[in-house]
């Protein structure tokens, strides 16, 4: 299958595309650099040059596709609304470009909106709704599609997608508590989140890809829940500093950004979607990670 993967070089889409390769896939990546164009080339990907304002690059990239694996998002922490646009508008393109054609579009979505006192599940709708809504709404307007003719999936990814190199939340925390001198978790640190290593990821998306009926939304989830506190205590024996608890009113000041996920319960389980798959983790848990010096 020739597939067109948006944030080919990213995190975890450079992950997916090593996957999809590794399978037998053809694969196109979006590159926006020099740099990220002769990384996909190495590999033995097509590179299709742009980024996510390219509404016609995304279109044709996709027509030239059997299927379309869309992860990139501008993560511009500083302006969400942009990053919400910019996501909006990808995603209507290529669900223009895919109507009535059959082919698989799966999306990257998370589970930060879903949180109700429990784990979320696959049969949680997000609530997530419109243009000015998280991530533009984005998952809810590719599902509108998904008796269009377009196999639609949503892969909801848990917040901390682990292993070295990580750039995302979690290297954030670190980073805090390197500058602090001091690990920290919010109260009493029973707030948790779902975890997934990277390569366990990977290979879930393209499962996803490659069986998944349309319609499906996919945990992208290996840990179900590991404590705010469990975390700071791994980084906390990994930096060999202390563990402390910080105030809620004090986690944007101590934590920076992050702070407001930190806090904000984002445990999922992954049940169906391992039935459906037959997918299991094998990669090292979070905290593992964290102790093996992924982090370090």
């Amino acid at each position: 299958m020739h597939v067109f993967v948006t944030g080919a070089t990213g995190w975890i889409g450079s992950a997916v595309v090593d996957e999809l390769l590794d399978a037998g896939h053809e694969v196109t990546g979006l590159a926006r650099s020099d740099t990220s164009a002769a990384a996909l080339e190495r590999k033995g990907a097509r590179v299709r040059r742009g980024d996510l304002d390219d509404l016609d690059g995304l279109r044709t990239g996709a027509e030239a596709a059997e299927a379309v694996i869309h992860l990139a998002n501008k993560h511009d922490w500083a302006d969400p609304a942009e990053s919400d646009r910019a996501e909006r508008s990808a995603v209507q393109t290529f669900a223009d470009t895919l109507t009535g054609t059959g082919r698989a579009f799966v999306l990257a979505a998370g589970l930060s909106t879903l949180g109700k006192g429990r784990p979320a599940t696959e049969s949680d709708l997000s609530p997530a709704v419109g243009p000015d809504s998280h991530r533009g709404g984005a998952e809810n307007l590719a599902l509108e599609y998904a008796e269009k003719g377009m196999r639609v999936i949503s892969a909801r990814f848990a917040p901390s997608v682990h292993g070295i190199g990580d750039h995302g939340f979690l290297a954030s925390l670190v980073a805090a508590a390197r500058e602090h001198g001091v690990s920290g978790y919010i109260g009493d640190g029973t707030t948790a989140w779902a975890a997934v290593h990277r390569t366990d990821a990977a290979r879930l998306v393209r499962l996803g890809l490659e069986g998944a009926p349309t319609g499906s939304l996919l945990h992208v989830v290996a840990e179900e829940a590991v404590t705010t506190k469990e975390i700071a205590e791994a980084v906390g024996r990994a930096l060999g500093i202390p563990v402390v608890s910080v105030a809620p009113e004090k986690a944007a000041e101590h934590f920076g950004f992050v702070g407001r996920f930190f806090a904000t319960d984002m445990s999922a389980s992954s049940a169906r979607t391992r039935e459906l798959l037959k997918w299991t983790a094998y990669g090292p848990t979070l905290v593992e990670d964290i102790e093996a010096g992924a982090y370090s």
